[in-house]
């Protein structure tokens, strides 16, 4: 991720988001069509699941989250953790109307705005609060789903940032890149 010096919380915020939503989406494109909707044991949850419920919480959050509950009344939560045999397109379309919602809510917000008070299940939060909040959650999940795509590329996965033993080829590039800047 290249960072943009901003001061900026709601321009970083936003960076931010856009980010995991990139990697999230090259990692679920590593991932087969069976990976999608494979789980490793019983206990755990899918890229398909994951997206889904991903997608259930934005859904939830995001739409008038200034002036409704960011759980709305008819969010399944419960419904978004049972597997279903979900198409890739279906998965594809889940994870961009989720992320419009987030979008759609955050890039008209202003600088001013983010002291407001805004409720998630009944609990006041700060409209930042409430920003920091989900990315927590998206990051925590972006997480999950990079490490199952990865773990079921059988060896085929590109890295999403620095591979092992690159770091020095990495640094190097930067740093003459920043020179030539000067």
């Amino acid at each position: 991720m290249t960072l943009e010096f901003t001061t900026s919380y709601l321009e970083d915020s936003i960076a931010i988001l856009r980010y995991y939503k990139m990697l999230g989406a090259q990692a679920i494109a590593q991932a087969s069509d069976e990976a999608l909707c494979t789980v490793l044991d019983e206990g755990s949850n899918s890229i398909a699941i994951i997206v889904k419920h991903m997608a259930g919480n934005m859904r939830s959050r995001w739409p008038d989250f200034l002036t409704t509950d960011g759980e709305k009344p008819d969010r399944d939560r419960d419904s978004e953790f049972v597997a279903s045999a979900l198409s890739r397109a279906e998965i594809s379309a889940l994870w961009e109307e989720g992320w419009d919602y987030v979008f759609e809510a955050l890039e008209p917000l202003t600088e001013a705005e983010l002291s407001r008070v805004v409720l998630i299940r009944g609990e006041r939060h700060s409209v930042m609060q409430a920003i920091n909040r989900q990315i927590a959650h998206y990051a925590y999940h972006v997480g999950q789903i990079v490490y199952l795509a990865k773990h079921f590329s059988h060896g085929q996965w590109r890295s999403l940032s620095v591979p092992r033993g690159k770091s020095a080829d990495y640094n190097n590039r930067v740093m003459s890149g920043r020179a030539s800047q000067r």
